[in-house]
Order: C-alpha cells, then sequence, then structure tokens
C-alpha cells in the first residue's frame, strides 16, 4: 500500500512503531479493534460532501461509535464498520505517537480522523503500520539534548529525539500526499474542515449570523503580533469606492425588510472577479455553504485582527495557507444568502467588528 514516505515522517514512523512503549500503545488498542479481514466493498455513495445530510449518519457512527442501522444499506454498512475500525487503528498510533513527545505537546485526533475520514473513508481496512504511517504525517522528529549523569556524579550530553505535532495544515497534506501517493484536492481539504467543525461544535456549523460570529470568534487564532495597517490593500481594487452597495452598521435586510445590523461592507462586482487579501496573514478557515455567506473565508493577521470575505463564486486557497496582502485568494459571486455577485468583506478585531471604511486606503 505504502509509499514514498518524506524522510521526516519515515523517522517519525519509526520512533512510533519501533519503542516499547509506542508498540504497546499500537498493540493493545489494535488487539481489541480488529476483526478478521474483510474484502474491501464497492463505494456505493459518493461522498464529495461528506457532511451533507445522507452522510451526517456515518461521520457521527464513525466518530461516536454506536450499532450501524440495518436501514443502511449493506455495503454501506460495511464501510462504516471499515472506517471505525481505521480509527482504532489510527487511536492507537495517535497514543503512540504522544508517547515520544515531551513538554505537553499533543496531536488534535479529531483533526487527524477528519482528513483521514474525508480521504480514505470505506476504501480499505488498512494495517496498524499504515495509520502509523499516517499519524507520521502530522509530527516531526526533533533531535534535543539533555544533561545526564554518570554512576561516578560525572555529568553529560545525551543526544535524544521527540516526536513534535506540525502545526502548519499545507505542510500535514503535503506529507500525505507524498506518503500515500494520493492527490489532494481544494474540495478534500474543505470536507476534511467541515467534519472537524461539526465534530468540535457537536453539528452543523452556521454560516451566518450571531451563530456564525460566535463559532468563528472561537476560533484558535496565531499567537503572532499584528504587523499593522501599512499597506493595507484594497480587495477589489482602488476603485472600491464605487462599488458599495451596503455600508457597515444598520440597514434594512433585503430579505425581510427588518432592520438589523451589517457587520461589514458589500461591494457589487462581476462574478468572477478577483479578490486579494487585505494584509499578510494566514487563512484560517475556509467554508463551501449553500446558506449564509455561501463560499467564505477568513485570514488571521495576528493580533487578534481578522478579515473574512464572504458570497464568493470560487476559493483559491486553503486553510493553513500564508498569503501576502494582494494576492489572488477568490472570486466574486453570488453564493449563499445573496441578492447578486458582490463581496461582503469584513474586519474583526478581538471578535469586534470594525468598519472597513476606517481602514480601506
Amino acid at each position: 500500500m505504502l509509499i514514498a514516505v518524506p524522510a521526516l515522517a519515515v523517522k517519525a514512523a519509526k520512533i512510533l512503531l519501533t519503542t516499547e512503549k509506542g508498540r504497546k500503545a499500537v498493540g493493545w488498542i489494535i488487539a481489541l479493534a480488529l476483526s478478521p479481514l474483510i474484502l474491501i466493498a464497492v463505494i456505493i455513495c459518493c461522498l464529495g460532501s461528506a457532511t451533507a445530510d445522507h452522510n451526517v449518519t456515518a461521520v457521527e457512527l464513525c466518530f461516536y461509535g454506536g450499532e450501524v442501522g440495518a436501514n443502511i444499506p449493506a455495503e454501506y454498512r460495511e464501510q462504516i464498520h471499515m472506517t471505525q475500525a481505521n480509527f482504532s487503528r489510527l487511536d492507537a498510533a495517535i497514543a503512540a505517537a504522544e508517547g515520544e513527545m515531551e513538554d505537553g505537546d499533543s496531536l488534535d485526533s479529531v483533526r487527524i480522523k477528519a482528513i483521514f475520514y474525508a480521504l480514505f473513508f470505506g476504501r480499505e481496512r488498512y494495517s496498524e503500520r499504515d495509520c502509523a504511517a499516517f499519524v507520521a504525517c502530522f509530527v516531526t522528529a526533533e533531535e534535543r539534548t539533555r544533561t545526564l549523569m554518570d554512576e561516578d556524579g560525572n555529568e553529560y550530553e545525551e543526544t535524544y529525539e521527540v516526536l513534535v505535532p506540525i502545526k502548519s495544515l499545507p505542510a500535514i497534506y503535503d506529507n500525505i500526499a507524498a506518503a500515500f501517493d494520493v492527490e489532494i484536492t481544494n474540495e478534500d481539504q474543505v470536507n476534511a474542515s467541515e467534519i472537524y467543525y461539526r465534530i468540535m461544535y457537536g453539528g452543523p456549523v452556521p454560516s451566518y449570523g450571531s451563530g456564525f460570529d460566535q463559532w468563528s470568534d472561537g476560533l484558535p487564532l496565531s499567537d503572532a503580533p499584528f504587523i499593522g495597517v501599512d499597506g493595507f490593500c484594497s480587495p477589489l481594487g482602488e476603485n472600491w469606492r464605487d462599488m458599495v452597495t451596503s455600508e457597515f452598521g444598520w440597514r434594512i435586510d433585503p430579505f425581510t425588510g427588518e432592520g438589523r445590523g451589517h457587520g461589514g461592507i458589500d461591494l457589487g462586482a462581476s462574478t468572477g472577479t478577483p479578490i486579494r487579501a487585505a494584509l499578510d496573514g494566514t487563512v484560517y478557515f475556509v467554508r463551501y455553504s449553500s446558506e449564509g455567506y455561501g463560499y467564505h473565508l477568513g485570514i488571521d493577521h495576528g493580533g487578534g485582527f481578522v478579515t473574512i470575505y464572504a458570497h464568493c463564486s470560487e476559493i483559491l486557497v486553503t486553510e493553513g495557507t500564508e498569503v501576502k496582502a494582494g494576492d489572488i485568494i477568490a472570486k466574486v459571486g453570488s453564493t449563499g444568502r445573496s441578492t447578486g455577485p458582490h463581496l461582503h468583506f469584513e474586519i474583526r478585531i478581538n471578535g469586534e467588528k470594525q468598519n472597513p471604511r476606517s481602514f480601506l486606503p
């Protein structure tokens, strides 16, 4: 099954599988989880949108466990059982990897399983070595030194290796693509993120309104300091003033006819118009929704400064992508709760919505 694993992943997997602690952590869970090998089932349900209504049951059964209902087709039941068994192997590999970490480091098991589900749901029953190799894509081996004392009381330096979690999602996806010889699309990554959000949030993640605000403001941001607004770029170019169709603040909702707050500024433009990042930063969420903000993304600029771009027709970046001010990140559209092609552009500082006019050049 495997593969041309990157050197660091090889080292990580070797640590995970060859230490006594690692073998024990893998072994005892695998012993409980394994049943006789079952033939690979034919995939009968396309999971292009893994959190669509007809797939929610499969997602929840795989993550939370439970009996697979008899009303689910037999082949699909087998794919769920297969993924449940693979998740048990992943749990073992995660425990083994964390046993080789220091300084309170740990792995995000939900993230690991969400990515695995999006890429490999129902494909086959993976071996413990395969699952260890998958988890190894989320860590890197780091060489450290420590001071010890010999029997005579003399100090000496010892070099040893530990595993350290990789924080960059693009780096993780690159490792997986190389290790498993698979092409990972933007859609795969978005599906993995939606599954992750669903499990972490405990249900469907809102894409509009106070529920969305609560969710998005609760996402972890980087510890990087805010570098300031010098070089702030208009997402639709210097003529943005001529594009404003709805201002920040109180307005009449075009759908309900009632007065309500508007958390950003709407810039009307033709479908496909390039949208640019306002400042340097890191993409911290990308979502494809048919409701609310439609196709939307957020960029973390450090210091709690965030920009949000909504109703896109296409998104050209993925979570974890580092961008520079002026980089094209998406295209104007009318997805979600929209009356026509436009960009809804928001600025938030520590969760407080700000008038973009105060920052746009």
